[in-house]
C-alpha cells in the first residue's frame, strides 16, 4: 500500500508530531504534503526518510490548491489519502475525490467551541460536513471527539476511534537523565519543579501555572513550547516576581542542545495541563508514561477511561462557577508538594495508547476503507 498524508502545516504541534511518530510505525510507504508552513516537523520527517512536499497554499481561500493537490495525488498513484486537521481535511477530501482516490481523515482538533484553534461557526461546520461525506471514514482521536462528530451529524458507522499514540519506552524515567537535565536547566537539586508542555496559546492557560507557582515560593516551573503568548507569559512571570523560577524552553528537541520532551519530563516532579479544552491530551499521556503525578483540566485521554483507572491524576475545574482557577491549581500543587517528589508506576491503562497498538488499529481502518478486510463495527478499531 502507498499512502499520501495531507496536513495543514508542519510547525511544532501535537497533530504534526503525532503524524511523524505514526509514520515511523505504519507498515506502509508514506509521503506527506503540507498545505503551508513546512516547519520543524517537516525537517524531522525528511530526516526520517519521508518525502515531504509543500503545496504552497497562499491563504485559506486559495482554491487553486485543490487542482494542484489532485494532480499530485494522481501522479503519485496513491492507494489512499489520509488527511489531518481542518483545512487539510476540507481541501484534501475534495482533491482525493477528483483524483479518484480513497480518503480517510483524522479529526485531531474538534472541541466544543473550536476546531484547529479557530472558533466554530455555522459555516465551518457545514463545510466540514459536506466534505466529510466525500471520505471513506473519519478517525476520531478520542471517544470525546467521536461523540462530538456524532452530535454534528456524522453517521456513527463512518467514525472509528483510534487514539493518539505514544512511544512509551521513550518516556521511561531515567534518574541519570533527570540529573543531567536539571543541571542543564539550572534547577536546584532539591527544588520542586512543575512541568507544562504545549503551544503557548491562550487556550492552554499557561498563565494559571505561572500564577500558581508565584503563590508557592518553593516551586519552580518548566514550560516547554513556543507560540504567540510567549512574550505575555514572560511579562507575567516578571510582573509577579517569579521570572527567576520559571524556565521558558521554547520548542524542545529541535536542536542538538535543546532537551527533548522525555528529558524535560524526567526533570520535573509533577505535570500540569490546564487547557480549557482538549480533543485528546497527548502531553498528559506522555507525563503518565514518565511516572509523573498529573494535575489536569480537560483531558479526554484520561476522562474517557473508567473512573479510577489512572491513579496519580487530579482533575481541576469540575466545580461550576469557580471564581479563581489559579487558586484551585495552587491548592492541588501544594498538596503534591506535601507528598514530596517521587515517581509512580506507569498506569496500566496508559498501555492502550502505545503507538504500535494505535498503528495497528489505524491499519484496520485503512483495510476497510480500501475494501481489503471487512470491519463491521467501530469496535474493531477501538477495543
Amino acid at each position: 500500500m502507498k499512502a499520501l498524508h495531507v496536513i495543514t502545516g508542519l510547525g511544532i504541534g501535537g497533530a504534526e508530531q503525532q503524524l511523524r511518530l505514526l509514520l515511523r510505525h505504519l507498515p506502509v510507504r508514506c509521503d506527506v504534503v503540507t498545505l503551508t508552513n513546512p516547519g520543524a516537523v517537516a525537517d524531522g520527517l525528511r530526516a526520517d526518510g519521508v518525502r515531504v512536499r509543500d503545496l504552497g497554499m497562499r491563504s485559506n481561500r486559495d482554491l487553486g490548491a485543490v487542482p494542484r493537490l489532485a494532480r499530485l495525488i494522481r501522479r503519485g498513484s496513491y492507494d489512499l489519502v489520509h488527511t489531518h486537521l481542518y483545512r487539510a481535511c476540507v481541501y484534501g477530501r475534495i482533491a482525493a475525490r477528483l483524483a479518484g482516490t480513497t480518503v480517510v481523515a483524522t479529526e485531531h482538533s474538534l472541541g466544543r467551541a473550536e476546531i484547529e484553534g479557530r472558533p466554530l461557526t455555522r459555516g465551518t461546520r457545514e463545510l466540514y460536513l459536506r466534505t466529510e461525506r466525500l471520505g471513506a471514514a473519519t478517525v476520531a482521536v478520542s471517544d470525546t471527539v467521536a461523540r462530538r462528530l456524532r452530535d454534528w451529524g456524522v453517521p456513527a458507522a463512518r467514525i472509528h476511534t483510534v487514539p493518539n499514540g505514544v512511544d512509551l519506552a521513550a518516556f521511561r524515567f531515567d534518574s541519570e537523565q533527570r540529573r543531567a537535565t536539571r543541571a542543564l536547566l539550572r534547577l536546584p537539586d532539591a527544588a520542586f519543579a512543575v512541568g507544562g508542555v504545549g503551544r503557548l496559546v491562550p487556550g492552554k492557560r499557561f498563565d494559571l501555572l505561572i500564577r500558581a507557582v508565584a503563590a508557592l515560593p518553593a516551586a519552580w516551573l518548566v514550560l516547554a513550547g513556543d507560540g504567540p503568548e510567549a512574550g505575555s507569559l514572560r511579562a507575567l512571570a516578571s510582573r509577579l516576581g517569579v521570572a527567576g523560577r520559571v524556565r521558558f524552553l521554547g520548542e524542545c528537541g529541535t536542536s542538538d542542545t535543546a532537551p527533548g520532551i522525555p528529558a524535560v519530563l524526567s526533570a520535573v516532579d509533577t505535570f500540569v495541563s490546564a487547557s480549557r479544552e482538549e480533543s485528546f491530551g497527548l502531553a498528559v499521556v506522555e507525563a503518565l508514561a514518565a511516572g509523573l503525578p498529573v494535575v489536569h483540566a480537560a483531558c479526554p485521554a484520561v476522562e474517557d477511561l473508567p473512573a479510577g483507572r489512572v491513579p496519580g491524576t487530579t482533575r481541576i475545574g469540575q466545580a461550576s462557577g469557580t471564581a479563581d482557577p489559579a487558586r484551585e491549581l495552587t491548592a492541588a500543587l501544594r498538596h503534591r508538594m506535601k507528598n514530596g517528589p517521587g515517581r509512580l508506576p506507569r498506569p496500566p491503562a496508559v498501555d492502550r495508547y502505545d503507538i504500535e497498538l494505535c498503528s495497528r488499529r489505524l491499519m484496520d481502518v485503512y483495510a476497510q476503507a480500501i475494501g481489503t478486510i471487512p470491519l463491521p463495527t467501530t469496535e474493531r478499531a477501538h477495543p
